[in-house]
């Protein structure tokens, strides 16, 4: 079947290279007029089969596609090997067997080492007397509080006439007593300034005017009421920031005096008035009390709080 068709494929060449050459020889080569076309021939035989092109870039991924259905179970498997075997938890514990038959007596251990201490027991009975001790007599103890003086003891029988005394000037006892039972009430404040034979005591504690006097008189003494300078000025020696005024005894009704008599109605031998006092508006009742710069001044308000002195 190829070959017939290749003949003509041969043929037609043949004559188609014979016309595209001017003729040579003319009365070999004329041809007539050209007819019609014609009929399309039989489709030729495919081509041979081209060599297989470059290979092409790789695309992007797909979708992830839906899960497929699930399979048949497999086949059991073979048994494994036999695990470990591992110890159990301890389990409770047994109660008591009946006691075993006693064994022979072992061998002597060796001393262990000395235990802890153990606490202190009780006291145990108390002993037999020992045998008494040799007789030594100790140095003396210290002296011990002087005891309460005893009662007074009843009179002696009158001893003889005593020889001629020298003529001598003796200190007064009395006045000494005085002095001392005075310096033992003074030792018993906190605040103690001595002027003379006066004592001022205070337990720098500030009250009123009436409390202060009733305070000094429930202990047998007298609001303080300086006579002197000296005095006047150990009295402020009681002051403390940012308290200054201290009462004095002057008597405080004006009617009596006009604050020129002491609460019991003795003239003042002395006074420190400051500018302006006594204060004229105190009309009935006025207080007087001791400031800062050792001035003496009158109120009306004796509800005020100052300092507490009294004298011995």
């Amino acid at each position: 079947m190829r070959l017939p068709v290749l003949f003509g494929i041969v043929l037609l060449v043949t004559d188609i290279g014979h016309c595209q050459y001017p003729c040579v020889h003319p009365p070999y080569c004329s041809r007539g007029p050209m007819g019609p076309p014609g009929f399309p021939g039989p489709p030729g035989l495919p081509g041979m089969q081209g060599p297989p092109g470059p290979r092409g870039e790789q695309g992007p991924p797909g979708e992830r596609g839906l899960a497929g259905l699930t399979g048949p179970q497999g086949p059991a498997g073979k048994t494994g090997p036999p695990g470990e075997s591992l110890p159990g938890p301890v389990g409770p514990r047994g109660l008591p067997g009946p006691p075993g038959l006693r064994g022979p007596i072992g061998l002597p251990g060796t001393t262990g080492p000395a235990g802890p201490r153990g606490m202190t027991g009780r006291d145990g009975p108390a002993g037999p007397p020992g045998a008494p001790g040799l007789s030594e007599i100790g140095p003396p103890g210290p002296a011990g509080p002087a005891g309460p003086p005893g009662k007074t003891g009843p009179a002696g029988p009158q001893g003889p006439p005593g020889e001629p005394g020298v003529s001598c000037s003796c200190p007064d006892i009395k006045a000494i007593q005085q002095q001392l039972t005075k310096l033992e009430l003074a030792i018993t404040y906190s605040f103690v300034r001595k002027v003379g034979e006066k004592y001022f005591v205070s337990d720098k504690e500030r009250r009123r005017f009436e409390k202060a006097v009733e305070f000094c008189s429930q202990r047998g003494l007298e609001l303080a009421l300086p006579q002197s300078e000296e005095e006047n000025s150990a009295l402020t020696e009681v002051f403390s920031d940012p308290y200054k005024t201290v009462w004095i005894n002057v008597n405080k009704e004006k009617a009596q005096g006009n604050f020129t008599l002491d609460a019991n109605n003795r003239p003042l031998t002395f006074t420190k008035w400051g500018a302006g006092q006594p204060d004229a508006s105190v009309q009935d009742v006025g207080c007087t009390m001791v400031s800062k710069n050792s001035f003496w001044e009158v109120t009306k308000e004796c509800f005020l709080y100052a300092y507490v002195v009294c004298q011995i």
